[in-house]
């Protein structure tokens, strides 16, 4: 489907994805909670600033999620790799747990993920704009650790492109009920197309070389 720039043409729901298009993960839901040792989104931010990043939490962590889909490594020198900058120092503290968390979520084999946006009750401005942030950090790390050719499926292609319209949509001020599940939808269907692309770069290649 075609994206338009922002919500600003329709709601949350003129930036949904066609989530019924998506392949189904294997298992029947997500694990909603997170991964033991997952850091507060404020620990991360203050790390990152610390660290010389300026990119906010949720970024932060689309950019790791990105990074590792695309065959990345979760060693201590992922934001120097991740945010191509070799000045940057080895993760550690929040960052540090921040990159063994978010790997021990892609290894559950409960598809236990979930992306670190801000909670329920924060308003919708925030909950999108740090989604479609996530989105941005993502493709960055994807890029870098995938390639300009990688191993895709014509589902992960399709998702590819969609996180990329979402990446240039922009926060949405206010809305209704509908808005609120759009949004939702759109979470679940960036969880989705993470875990495919994850399938595709990673763990696609890796069950073909234990074939030979």
């Amino acid at each position: 489907m075609a994206f338009p720039q922002g919500p600003a043409d329709g709601g949350m729901a003129s930036v949904l994805p066609e989530v019924s298009a998506m392949p189904a993960p294997r298992a029947s839901r997500y694990t909603v909670a997170m991964a033991t040792g997952m850091p507060p989104a404020s620990e991360i931010a203050a790390a990152a600033r610390r660290a010389g990043l300026t990119a906010d939490a949720a970024e932060v962590h689309g950019a790791l999620c990105g990074w590792i889909a695309g065959g990345g490594s979760a060693a201590p020198d992922w934001p120097a790799k991740v945010f191509a900058d070799p000045s940057l120092p080895a993760a550690e503290g929040a960052l540090a747990s921040l990159a063994e968390a978010t790997a021990a979520q892609f290894g559950d084999r409960d598809f236990g993920f979930e992306l670190l946006l801000p909670a329920a009750d924060a308003t919708l401005k925030e909950r999108s704009g740090a989604l479609f942030d996530w989105c941005r950090g993502f493709l960055g790390g994807f890029g870098l650790a995938a390639g300009a050719e990688p191993p895709l499926s014509a589902e992960g292609r399709e998702a590819l492109a969609d996180l990329a319209r979402l990446a240039a949509a922009q926060a949405q001020d206010d809305g209704d009920e509908d808005d609120e599940d759009a949004l939702a939808e759109i979470e679940e269907f960036v969880r989705v197309a993470v875990l495919l692309l994850h399938g595709d770069c990673v763990l696609g290649p890796a069950h073909r070389q234990r074939l030979h």
